[in-house]
């Protein structure tokens, strides 16, 4: 999103060197959801829509949905008509993340970028929204910062980074079978929580 310009190199959409185009633009093709939860005063309703001001209240609840966050918000006592306070004080961590999601499945951007995105959910919630991910990254490019493995194991392409450097590429099978690899250290180290992740998702 041009947060930060490269110092060398370029980065490339379509061929296109995203330097060459305006912010806005840019960012008009992109949905982000962050580690950190920023919700806004107003209602989780005003909250997700934020992410399309002109969604329909119908395509909110979609995304609500897509993002496993509409049996809580039915929960709320005004439903999505819940003020959620300053910062979203009123929900836990793992809610307002969920909201966070929504708000950029509502977007229907090309691109979706998710910076440790499911960082702040219990692993049965984390369960639940990677299924939802997964649906959401169907036709769009996604690109996934993670220490989570279970959140990488599906993509096309991993690059495994270690102390600001580029030190492995390749899928979740080819990098796990690397017996000294960075990537193959640390899934026998989560490989229990991946099997189970795994195996949730396949049924």
């Amino acid at each position: 999103p041009r947060f930060y310009d490269p110092q060398s190199g370029v980065i490339l959409i379509d061929g296109q060197d995203i330097a060459a185009v305006t912010k806005q633009s840019l960012r008009n093709g992109l949905a982000y959801v962050s580690q950190q939860a920023y919700l806004f005063e107003g209602s989780i309703r005003d909250n997700i829509r934020y992410g399309r001001p002109e969604a329909t209240d119908a395509e909110v609840e979609e995304a609500a949905r897509l993002a496993y966050a509409h049996d809580f918000i039915l929960a709320q006592p005004q439903g999505y008509d819940t003020p959620v306070g300053e910062q979203g004080m009123t929900l836990s961590g793992g809610q307002r993340q969920r909201l966070s999601i929504a708000r950029a499945l509502v977007r229907n951007a090309p691109i979706l970028l998710l910076d440790e995105a499911t960082s702040a959910l219990d692993t049965e919630s984390e369960t639940a929204v990677q299924k939802a991910l997964d649906q959401a990254m169907s036709g769009r490019t996604v690109i996934v910062i993670a220490h989570r493995l279970s959140t990488v194991v599906n993509a096309d392409k991993i690059v495994v980074m270690n102390e600001g450097l580029v030190v492995e590429e390749g899928t979740h099978e080819e990098l796990a079978r690397r017996p000294d690899g960075v990537y193959a250290r640390l899934h026998n180290i989560q490989g229990g929580f991946l099997e189970l992740t795994v195996g949730a998702a396949a049924t």
